[in-house]
């Protein structure tokens, strides 16, 4: 459920179109639903503007339908990541507008797409290898709306493959670099572009690489100012995060949405 349904239903309440009983039946779910094996979380959206997403692992298939089937009768878009092939098999066998990343691991079921994409979202990555991770990052940004561009196996071993795409990098809104090996990328991004950077360290290298460590500690010792880090693997939390400041830049930020909607309800008054 998401901040537009929650006004209709107050809306249709006071113009006496909709019951008290009926609109407490609408909101039974808020903010979250026993499972028993899980708690749905309904108030997400409403909270962090947007939705729970299914974490696959450690879940059994059975498990991940039902937790799909009551996010999607929150009537949001729904976002489950690290699905192997059998799972997506039993999403798809109930909700055949289901789609499969097969690179990525993802399965998403857009429900509500907005208008057009919104601002611009750089996704880049070091190496072909780290494409999969990369991907898992695209398919969160483009969920949550944002356009986006993706710039793939630009590593720094061969620089002038990145310089030649700097205008487009400098157009963003947010980049998220994702490498492994020895994780200098970002640094290098960093400072090419004036808005935030997100490292996505991956588990590609070899053995002195510590399956990732050794590109997370590169990037967290990074000098370039602005540029952030996420867990080893983690394209979902990178996505995440370039899809939220993606949505600030546009919109122009919490403090200007709250402005707005005041001066929205002041003419209305």
């Amino acid at each position: 459920m998401n901040p537009t349904d929650i006004k209709s239903i107050l809306e249709a309440v006071e113009k006496g179109k909709l019951s008290v009983a009926d609109a407490l039946g609408r909101l039974r779910s808020l903010p979250f639903e026993d499972l028993s094996f899980a708690h749905v979380d309904h108030h997400r959206q409403l909270r962090c503007g947007f939705a729970e997403v299914i974490f696959c692992p450690g879940k059994s298939s059975q498990q991940i339908c039902e937790i799909f089937e009551r996010l999607l009768a929150g009537r949001g878009n729904v976002l489950a990541t690290r699905a192997e092939p059998e799972v997506y098999e039993a999403i798809f066998s109930r909700f055949p507008r289901a789609e499969y990343n097969e690179v990525a691991k993802t399965i998403t079921l857009i429900q509500e797409p907005p208008a057009e994409p919104i601002g611009r979202v750089a996704i880049v990555s070091a190496g072909t290898s780290d494409i999969p991770v990369a991907e898992e990052a695209r398919e969160t940004a483009r969920i949550m709306g944002s356009a986006l561009e993706t710039i793939y196996d630009v590593g720094v071993a061969g620089l002038h493959r990145l310089l030649a795409h700097c205008p487009q990098l400098q157009q963003a809104n947010v980049v998220v670099v994702v490498a492994g090996m020895e994780g200098a990328l970002p640094s290098v991004v960093g400072g090419l572009v004036s808005v935030p950077v997100i490292a996505v360290p991956t588990s590609i290298g070899y053995g002195a690489s510590f399956a990732g460590v050794a590109p997370l500690l590169t990037m967290l010792n990074s000098c370039a100012s602005g540029v952030s880090v996420v867990n080893i693997d983690n394209g979902f939390a990178g996505g995440y995060m370039a899809g939220l400041i993606n949505r600030l830049a546009v919109q122009g930020g919490p403090a200007k949405q709250q402005t707005d909607t005041n001066s929205s309800d002041q003419r209305q008054t």
